[in-house]
């Protein structure tokens, strides 16, 4: 298959520098290869992808000298790529992944989990099961206002080979337990949604942050679970400040592509 790569950048706030690094590996990646690269905005969160973050967004990628063959502003190609319009697209993954009794509703919030667990303020808690029903249960018509988590055989190991940091190997009620896929508020979480894109949209190679490591093993399982294609996966090193602290969107860094440091 020809080589299929992605931006997918997510305007709830101005690029930063991280942000730029990662694009760039992607575009040049994909133009090596004489790919094609797909640009898609992860738009779901319509309280903090304000319309200025959108344009903003466009316009540092396109300072940047990216280009990209599919999604926003490339007229006649398939876009735009917006995940808020794609939720049909996410419902039926949901109701596929109930239908095996994948997937079971979740009441317990993240301080409950913490509580249950005695877990450090701001680590990642384990879910220590408590909504988990001790047989699979299949439905056909999932609730989808109510949070849905996957569930993950324990013990499972999941290992794979990443083309930046090589191999990883992840195990689950170690690094990670059962895990969210459907949010309250009726929409997908991170994991489901990125899956169901990178599948549908055919990406060979999934470029992004070493941060989401530990999200690419709960993803392989999702892949598994829906019976989808798995791409190949490049984990970018993170930037980091003067005082090695990972830039995000809350500090300086965010500025640093507008004021054309990047």
């Amino acid at each position: 298959m020809n080589y299929r790569g992605r931006l997918a950048p997510s305007p709830t706030g101005y690029l930063h520098a991280g942000h730029a690094a990662t694009f760039r590996i992607a575009a040049e990646r994909a133009r090596a290869q004489d790919g094609t690269l797909v640009l898609r905005l992860e738009d779901l969160d319509s309280v903090r992808c304000r319309p200025h973050f959108i344009e903003a967004c466009m316009s540092d990628l396109s300072a940047m000298g990216l280009e990209w063959q599919e999604g926003p502003d490339c007229a006649g190609l398939f876009g735009p790529y917006r995940q808020s319009e794609r939720m049909p697209l996410y419902v039926e993954a949901l109701r596929a992944l109930a239908a095996k009794g994948a997937v079971y509703p979740c009441s317990c919030s993240r301080k409950d989990i913490e509580r249950a667990i005695s877990a450090p303020h701001g680590m990642e808690p384990i879910y220590p099961g408590t909504c988990r029903p001790e047989e699979i249960l299949p439905r056909e018509l999932p609730d989808l206002g109510v949070s849905w988590r996957f569930r993950v055989s324990n013990p499972r190991v999941v290992r794979f080979l990443d083309r930046c940091v090589g191999e990883q190997c992840f195990k689950a009620g170690v690094d990670f337990g059962d895990f969210p896929v459907w949010r309250k508020d009726g929409l997908p979480a991170y994991e489901l949604a990125v899956v169901v894109d990178d599948a549908a949209m055919a990406i060979t190679e999934v470029v992004r942050g070493a941060d989401l490591l530990l999200s690419t093993a709960r993803q392989l399982l999702l892949y598994e679970a829906l019976g989808l294609s798995v791409p190949h996966f490049y984990h970018c090193p993170l930037v980091v400040d003067t005082d090695g602290r990972r830039m995000s969107k809350r500090d300086a860094a965010a500025r640093y592509v507008r004021t054309g440091g990047a």
